[in-house]
């Protein structure tokens, strides 16, 4: 079988899970099944594979178990869906009773592990009808090749809000993301020590011990009945308020700045060319995409048009040999050479539509932002009165009020807190008092807005030595957190672990001369064998993901995975902040009882 459309990472090993868990497990030569999925399989499966991919697999439809669907006796069916009461429920209504019957048999694979009660609501109902019913531990979205999702984005109103009448709620959630983040753990085939930041809330405290405890229970037997020790790898579990600037300043890599400008919908970027409304899907089987995402928006506006060229001049090179053999040569990259000048024109359309709103009003905002955010200007000196820097800004009748909130959240940030007096006259003077939460609302995050006291900010590392572009000087605080787990230097009473033993930590992969470098095929899979996993609670910002790939790639030792509850975007978070102090009457994600 031809290997999978995408090789890339984390995306790559949920696939080969899954087919061999679920495709390898039900195969039979020559025979064709109905797959059966609902909202989140469906989201799975789209992040890791193609229908051709499927098809190869022996699927020959694939059919929503929510929807009403026409009877097919005739075939098997593969149900891949999450242990939930809504998703159980609809396969025990394709098999009611024997002459009702939808399908000809029924595979049922869940993604994680299935509650005794709806375990036994599916024996008591059609036993005789299922040919498989097994578990397979893939409760998560990969969404990149070094970044995963739990698909939760209610978990930050729960985790966050100061409502009393959410806390039972809030322990399900927790449960819940544990169990996910578990799944994770053991699709990459670690058990990690798990650490978390100790302040200032205790939700990643309470998350790594869970965590814990459930890795424990997953790993006490294997299939030869050992127990499975710590792997050389590190769970770092943090709750979101630990950098509130990088989820608010405008960014200029590509793909950070096209999801805060652009109204992009689930990675779908729509545009104008020729005069039609085109479509195209940002995703990793794009090469050119994987290529300039992380790039800032200056190079990417250069080097789009130069790999245009590069294909133009390649083709009319080819065209120019009249030769039999150089026309077949030709007509068989026809395709190639169309495929390629699109994703260029998709591309350059969308750096074009970036600039255009970074030319209009963002470019002003940028500068000041960067200062408010280092509390330095671009030649490095002090920003000694960070409110005038500021004030243009706010009277700035061009910049709309979510800009202005940003801004205003920038300056409190970078003063790590302000006075009431002066946060009631920001508010009042930019007339934002209908938003106010959007900053009052931070301090459920554990972040400082007004403090009763002056709080010491931070220490950062010193980055002024490495090249960068002035209005991009800011660097998200994950990226020192990834460097520092790797290089061992994280503070013990700072990031405690949760584990009893973990394993030693190598990730900088220093070898001692006296000890014999191990080789193994996990090893030899992932360079070195060092993994350093991330989880942060209530989303991960486009920036801290590009992070990942930047410290992978500057350490070669180690492979750094980061994920989250859900990705965000600067307004998306607002709107959420906003919302903390409303009560909300359900969650979407939670498994019903």
């Amino acid at each position: 079988m031809a290997p999978p459309v995408t090789e890339r990472g984390l995306k790559s090993i949920v696939w080969r899970k899954i087919k061999t868990a679920v495709f390898d497990d039900c195969r039979k030569e020559g025979e064709w099944k109905i797959m059966l999925l609902d909202d989140f399989t469906t989201k799975l499966l789209s992040s890791c594979c193609k229908m051709t991919d499927l098809l190869e697999e022996g699927i020959t439809v694939i059919e929503n178990i929510y929807k009403n669907r026409e009877p097919v006796r005739q075939m098997k069916a593969l149900y891949f869906i999450s242990p939930t009461s809504k998703s159980v429920d609809c396969f025990l209504r394709d098999f009611g009773s024997k002459s009702e019957n939808k399908y000809k048999a029924a595979y049922v694979y869940f993604t994680d592990f299935c509650p005794d009660s709806l375990f036994n609501k599916i024996k008591a109902s059609c036993s005789k009808s299922i040919r498989r019913c097994k578990e397979i531990n893939i409760s998560f979205i990969p969404q990149e090749s070094q970044v995963y999702t739990l698909d939760v984005p209610d978990a930050f109103y729960y985790c966050y809000s100061p409502e009393p009448s959410n806390a039972s709620r809030k322990e399900a959630v927790m449960e819940a993301m544990a169990e996910q983040i578990v799944t994770v753990c053991a699709t990459l085939d670690e058990n990690p020590g798990v650490r978390y930041k100790s302040k200032p809330l205790d939700n990643a405290s309470k998350l790594a011990q869970l965590v814990e405890k459930k890795l424990e229970d997953y790993y006490k037997i294997d299939e030869k009945g050992l127990t499975k020790g710590k792997t050389h790898s590190q769970l770092l579990i943090i709750d979101r308020g630990f950098d509130p600037v990088s989820t608010v300043l405008h960014e200029l890599t590509f793909q950070a700045m096209a999801y805060d400008l652009l109204p992009i919908e689930n990675d779908t970027y729509k545009y104008r060319t020729d005069g039609k409304d085109k479509e195209a899907i940002l995703e990793e089987d794009d090469d050119l995409w994987v290529r300039v995402r992380h790039r800032h928006i200056a190079v990417v506006l250069e080097e789009i048009p130069k790999l245009m060229k590069e294909i133009s001049s390649t083709k009319k090179a080819t065209e120019g040999k009249t030769s039999l053999s150089a026309l077949t040569q030709l007509m068989k990259k026809m395709p190639h050479f169309r495929k390629q000048m699109t994703k260029q024109v998709v591309h350059l359309n969308l750096a074009e539509d970036c600039m255009n709103k970074f030319k209009l009003n963002i470019e002003k905002l940028c500068k000041t932002e960067q200062d408010l955010a280092l509390g330095t200007d671009a030649e490095g000196q002090r920003v000694k009165d960070s409110m005038l820097v500021l004030l243009p800004v706010l009277l700035n009748k061009n910049h709309d009020n979510c800009d202005k909130i940003r801004a205003v959240l920038l300056y409190i940030f970078g003063t790590n807190g302000t006075t009431e007096e002066n946060l009631d006259r920001l508010i009042h003077n930019v007339k934002i008092e209908d938003d106010s939460d959007m900053i009052r609302n931070w301090t459920h995050l554990g972040v400082p807005i007004v403090p009763p006291s002056q709080q010491a900010k931070p220490v950062r590392k010193d980055r002024s030595a490495e090249e960068t572009f002035q209005l991009s000087r800011w660097t998200p605080f994950i990226k020192d957190i990834m460097e520092d787990a790797i290089d061992n230097r994280l503070d013990s009473k700072e990031w405690p672990y949760c584990s009893r033993c973990p394993a030693v930590w190598n990730g900088s992969g220093a070898v001692s001369a006296r000890q014999k470098p191990r080789t193994n095929y996990l090893e030899l899979d992932r360079k070195n064998g060092a993994r350093l996993i991330i989880f942060v609670i209530g989303g991960i910002t486009y920036s801290e993901m590009r992070c990942a790939y930047e410290v992978s790639q500057a350490h070669k030792s180690c492979e750094v995975i980061i994920g989250s509850t859900h990705i965000l975007t600067p307004r998306k978070l607002l709107d959420d902040i906003k919302m903390l102090n409303k009560s909300k009457d359900k969650v979407s994600f939670l498994k019903e009882e």
